[in-house]
């Protein structure tokens, strides 16, 4: 039996707790139900600043989603005394031989902790800037939902937190009760954050870069190059290409792309328009164009 241990950060995201506790009890239940004995043990903690844990090596140490909704927030936590407290608690799991994982901004407890240094990692999807400045070390991999480099697993934004707890029973009690967990508990599979990034909420932190989103937007029928959004953004193309990817982690290739994949799958969902006339609004004379970029970033069309 694997003993879970999760790590329950003040403020935490409750509905993150919630997925946790519920998708390891389905997983017990179906491994139960398949005549095996419970896959998991689990103990929950709440940190405080006197919070201690003895781990052993094979504990899997989960910490759930943080509330925290803007970048002072996050900052604020880390720094102060349950941030600090769980620094340490990961950090201590990790020496002792524990697997570690964590979802949204809880992924920056893990970056504190080193234990991301030299590994592919993912976070919440608007603060993955935050997080590349801040941990250079970290090879981050934005819009995958689940990156898996064990012993450490991170997730991106809040209900990402279910697909990492797939990841989880997955790799601890095998892939059928995983799927099963899956169908019961109808969590669809999904691999990319890029369909819910919202680029008008990261482009909207620097003035220059949101004025060349504004201005595609309205554009987005032409063919543009990056001159073009340098230009509109009032930047040289360098400095333009330097703050894009400072705020919104994109070159101007994929700023584009992901702008006129957001306005297509719009017009698909709001319209009766044919994938033919939604690919010229949207600025690709060949259909087959759009289409193999929304199967790249998974956007239903």
């Amino acid at each position: 039996m694997i003993r879970i241990v999760v790590l329950a950060m003040p403020g935490g995201l409750a509905s993150s707790l919630a997925i946790t506790l519920d998708t390891l009890q389905t997983a017990n239940a179906f491994s139960r139900q398949s005549g095996k004995r419970e896959a998991f043990e689990v103990r929950t903690f709440e940190v405080t600043r006197t919070t201690t844990c003895r781990f052993r090596e094979g504990d899997v140490v989960i910490v759930p989603g943080l509330g925290t909704t803007t970048q002072a927030e996050l900052v604020a936590c880390l720094v102060g005394p349950m941030g600090q407290r769980a620094v340490k608690l990961v950090r201590a799991a990790r020496a002792a031989g524990a697997i570690v994982v964590a979802s949204c901004a809880s992924t920056f407890i893990l970056a504190e902790a080193g234990l991301l240094k030299g590994r592919r990692a993912t976070t919440t999807w608007w603060l993955a800037p935050v997080f590349r400045q801040s941990y250079p070390d970290v090879e981050l991999v934005t819009e995958q939902i689940v990156v898996a480099d064990w012993p450490v697993a991170t997730a991106g934004a809040a209900m990402a937190q279910m697909d990492l707890m797939l990841a989880v029973i997955a790799k601890f009690a095998g892939v059928r009760i995983s799927q099963a967990c899956a169908r019961y508990l109808l969590l669809d599979h999904r691999s990319s954050q890029a369909p819910y990034m919202a680029i008008t909420f990261l482009a909207g932190q620097d003035g220059r870069i949101a004025r060349a989103e504004s201005w595609l937007r309205k554009n987005i029928d032409r063919k543009v190059t990056m001159d073009d959004l340098a230009a509109a953004a009032g930047l040289s193309p360098r400095t333009f290409a330097r703050r894009l990817k400072a705020v919104c982690d994109l070159s101007p290739v994929r700023f584009a792309q992901r702008i006129r994949a957001e306005v297509a799958t719009m017009l698909r969902q709001t319209t009766s328009l044919s994938v033919d006339e939604i690919s010229r609004r949207v600025g690709y004379a060949e259909p087959s164009t759009l289409r193999r970029l929304l199967r790249r970033d998974a956007h239903p069309m």
